[in-house]
């Protein structure tokens, strides 16, 4: 007799709030084989992920979340199949993602330096400092200007 535990499943439902990935995008990833095919249940024929699938599910809400494209994340899961063989193009690919995330936060700092700078602008106009205002005021064009620009790279 085994003491084997009953294998856990997950509808797609249940799948979709522990990844935080929308149905509509588990059924969009399986169509286009970002994720492989998931079982079917017998008598449903409704989709029934098991621990496993969540597992692969997380780490693909993960690299969602990190802004990869899903040609890329699709690269990534082939790759991770081929094991040592895929490991340099793994690392170059998550380079890749890295330094795209990198020119993201880049363009976030300035643009929270932009507001910072609004901030102080308004402050100074409300303050009567005019002379404060108007150097704000040509900090704020310069900086959008640089966003501009870097926005455009």
């Amino acid at each position: 007799m085994s003491t084997r535990a009953a294998r856990r499943t997950f509808s797609i439902k249940e799948a979709a709030a522990l990844t935080g990935l929308p149905a509509s995008t588990l059924r969009y990833y399986e169509s286009i084989g970002v994720i492989a095919p998931v079982s079917r249940g017998a008598s449903s024929g409704h989709r029934v992920y098991d621990d496993a699938d969540l597992d692969q599910l997380m780490w693909i809400a993960c690299l969602a979340a990190t802004g990869m494209s899903v040609a890329d994340m699709k690269t990534y899961v082939a790759n991770g199949r081929l094991g040592a063989e895929a490991a340099g193009e793994q690392v170059d690919l998550l380079a890749g993602q890295e330094r795209r995330l990198a020119a993201e936060a880049e363009q976030l700092a300035l643009r929270q330096q932009y507001v910072r700078i609004k901030i102080d602008y308004w402050k100074a106009v409300g303050a009567g400092d005019t002379a404060r205002a108007d150097r704000l005021s040509g900090r704020a064009r310069a900086l959008a200007d640089e966003l501009k620009q870097s926005g455009s790279r």
